[in-house]
């Protein structure tokens, strides 16, 4: 791990990776099809055979209330949920899958061998905040067409959301400190990639996993474990081994045996020009404080200091008066933090009496006692802002919007008659959402619990 690696000097982290920012490297996915819940398939097959597939409909994603405690939450997964859409399809294998298992009748085979969502899709742009009520995302077409996307759609805004919250309140009480993250090895194989991603959308700079790098053009880092140390005679023959094959500039591990006589041999081999040491253990805030000033005595005042061991945003905040240039996160964040979903629903909540496109929509909503309630029509969201232009309501409504919020109306167009219209670079979206949790009062990166930091209205 090299210090420009760590989100410090941008401009050289920026050299080394010529794909960040640029959407990283298209992979190839097999069908997404089946990443979903057999009763769609069901409802589909009844709709077909009652006439009522092709009724236009319009589906919402939205979430009744933020995790507990939380003041905002985080759209992230857009992107992925564009590519999803996009290789939505019934190949001859998971048709042949779906006949084998009888879960639909040969009309609907037929039905799903030429399914293409042709609809449009309007939604949040990513890394933009979200508040209960909130309608992330908006997809409109046949009820037919729709209703197979809500799994997936769910899947992944859940999943991908509940990270980057997590990731954004980290990057808050970090105050510009670099954020590595380190989760692979804490959750499943390819959700780490889509953490990773989620991470990066919420305000971390780099990340341990390969594939994330790959796929995405994230930054990756990687130094050493105890393993490496323990390999070796001695620690100091470890260390040698490690600065002669990555150069002075590399980091090195130090709670291995003792700190203070890791870091003076740390110092002795590399010099002043050691990049940064890593600490993985003990009281991180008493041991970066006796590290730093020992590295400041042996001369190695430029040398960083990263701190690892089960952060979160509570630790990570505990030590912003701790001499610390990164922390690296793993389980906490690729888990959201005690919070790994986000309670986004998939709801229709307009619909047409046929299928011609000219038929005007009917708002629809069940009704619920409790905390599912629904609210039916065709929404849009703005953000009214105060006197300072800081956020101070979310703006639901269905009729027309008002004239001193047309400028401020969230949503975007995604999709386009099935052609997606809005993919862009992952620094845009990481970008958009700094931007965007500036622009909220200053309570709403306050750790302790509380409401959502502006009320949510209809109108």
């Amino acid at each position: 791990m090299n210090t420009a690696d760590l989100g410090l000097p941008e401009e050289e982290a920026r050299e080394a990776h010529p794909d960040k920012g640029g959407g990283g490297r298209r992979v190839g996915v097999p069908s997404t099809a089946l990443f979903t819940d057999q009763y769609e398939l069901t409802m589909l097959r009844a709709a077909l055979q009652a006439g009522t597939a092709d009724r236009r409909s319009v589906f919402e994603v939205f979430t009744r209330r933020l995790p507990g405690g939380r003041r905002y939450g985080v759209v992230a997964g857009t992107g992925r949920v564009l590519d999803a859409v996009e290789n939505f399809r019934f190949d001859a294998d998971v048709l042949g899958f779906l006949r084998e298992q009888g879960i639909v009748d040969e009309a609907t085979l037929g039905w799903l061998a030429s399914y293409r969502f042709r609809g449009d899709i309007w939604g949040y742009p990513e890394g933009e905040v979200y508040f209960p009520g909130s309608p992330i995302l908006r997809v409109e077409g046949s009820f037919a067409e729709c209703v197979l996307l809500e799994t997936v759609i769910l899947s992944i805004l859940n999943h991908d959301s509940a990270i980057a919250a997590a990731a954004s309140r980290m990057a808050a009480a970090a105050g510009g400190r670099g954020l590595i993250e380190m989760g692979a090895r804490r959750t499943h194989e390819l959700a780490a990639v889509a953490a990773s991603r989620a991470a990066y959308v919420g305000g971390f700079d780099t990340t341990s996993d390969l594939a994330a790098g790959f796929r995405y053009g994230i930054p990756t880092v990687g130094t050493s474990a105890h393993a490496f140390t323990l390999l070796h005679d001695s620690e100091r023959d470890a260390f040698r081994a490690q600065i002669d094959s990555l150069g002075r500039g590399t980091t090195l591990l130090v709670d291995t045996f003792d700190v203070a006589e890791a870091v003076r041999t740390a110092v002795e081999i590399a010099g002043p020009e050691l990049g940064a040491v890593r600490i993985d253990s003990g009281d991180l805030l008493l041991v970066a404080h006796r590290v730093r000033q020992q590295l400041d005595e042996l001369g190695a005042v430029n040398t960083k200091i990263v701190v690892t061991s089960d952060l979160d945003e509570y630790a990570i905040a505990s030590l912003a008066a701790a001499p610390v240039d990164a922390y690296g996160v793993g389980t906490q964040l690729v888990t959201g933090s005690g919070h790994p979903t986000c309670s986004m629903v998939y709801k229709i909540v307009a619909r047409a009496a046929s299928a011609d496109p000219k038929a005007p929509l009917h708002p629809v909503a069940k009704k619920s006692l409790g905390g599912k309630t629904s609210i039916g029509g065709r929404k849009w969201a703005a953000r009214r802002r105060d006197a300072e232009g800081y956020a101070e309501a979310e703006v639901v409504g269905t009729g027309p919007v008002p004239p001193e919020l047309l400028d401020r109306q969230l949503l975007v167009e995604l999709v386009k008659g099935g052609e997606i219209v809005a993919r862009e670079p992952l620094d845009a979206v990481r970008d958009r959402h700094i931007a965007a949790r500036a622009g909220l009062p200053m309570s709403a990166i306050q750790l302790s619990r509380g409401e959502p930091v502006i009320p949510t209205e209809y109108v």
